[in-house]
């Protein structure tokens, strides 16, 4: 079956959809893209959640990807996120909803999920976080445990601002191939994602220059005060190897209450490439069990 793809108007903006899976699923999927300011098809692996009869909705955020970019900044937030991820799911989602969210993507799950719960099935973060001051503070404590002299590459010049340093640039890609994919061939939807992400101006102005430096408007964000408030079936998930790191995911897992947690032993920040038919597995369980269906197993600890 081929994918479903278009365009759909949402607070004023034209925004790009793809649509996976059986038109008579069992239910809904919606996935969450991170950055800000990457797209959709780094997530694509998670079509796979359509063999156990899932229907899978992907869509680029506003400004990202194939969506529209709008002019200024008014649009980069959070807050404007969460509103265009509850108009997705009125047009597209066929009511309450399975919530995927990837890295920014948890995040902004989880803020969907403080405000609009009613509308959820479940929810599911995958190297997600609550807390960035923190969770950049666990980045900063990778970079410590580098190589000493990519440390110092990123500490020195990241220092000056001088991003494109070829010192600094060799050190930024070793912290990804550790810490973001560990596969020796990166998936080209990832390679396309991170392109794209970098040609839009979301990222820059909601994240900054690369993944652990910051400093753009969400640098400040903490929803840990209200993560006892979200009371669907919720599950954390991460890579051993994570940027944002297990400690992060913890920090989710034991805000929410009765959440349940699995880490994937060979993974960085994209599971779902690096183990990717534990990772398939894992979520199908879960969902299967929160939809009260026989499943292909039990999630792992």
């Amino acid at each position: 079956m081929e994918d479903q793809e278009g365009f759909v108007s949402i607070l004023g903006y034209q925004q790009y959809y793809r649509i996976a899976g059986p038109s008579e699923a069992r239910a809904t999927v919606v996935t969450l893209h991170g950055g800000p300011g990457s797209s959709h098809h780094y997530l694509l692996s998670m079509r796979d959640l359509a063999r156990w009869g899932y229907r899978v909705i992907f869509f680029d955020q506003v400004g990202c990807g194939s969506s529209e970019v709008p002019p200024g900044t008014d649009r980069f937030s959070l807050e404007h996120n969460v509103e265009e991820t509850e108009a997705i799911r009125q047009q597209l989602g066929h009511g309450k909803v399975h919530l995927i969210g990837s890295s920014y993507g948890g995040l902004l799950a989880l803020a969907y999920a403080i405000k609009y719960q009613q509308n959820l099935r479940s929810l599911i973060t995958v190297g997600g976080l609550a807390d960035v001051p923190f969770a950049t503070a666990e980045m900063a404590r990778l970079i410590d445990e580098m190589p000493p002299e990519d440390a110092q590459a990123i500490r020195v010049h990241g220092g000056r601002g001088e991003f494109q340093h070829p010192d600094y640039v060799r050190a930024t890609q070793r912290f990804y191939h550790t810490y973001l994919c560990r596969l020796p061939t990166w998936p080209p939807e990832l390679t396309k994602s991170l392109q794209l992400g970098d040609e839009r101006p979301v990222y820059r102005y909601m994240n900054g220059p690369n993944e652990f430096t910051i400093t753009g408007t969400i640098r400040d964000i903490d929803l840990r005060a209200q993560l006892p408030t979200i009371h669907v079936p919720t599950l954390v998930l991460g890579g051993k190897y994570d940027e944002v790191t297990p400690a992060v995911a913890e920090q989710i897992h034991t805000g929410i209450p009765g959440s349940r947690r699995v880490t994937f032993p060979a993974s960085s920040h994209t599971p779902f490439w690096e183990e990717r038919e534990a990772f398939m597995s894992t979520v199908a369980a879960f969902l299967a069990d929160v939809d009260g269906r026989a499943g292909p197993g039990s999630t792992r600890t």
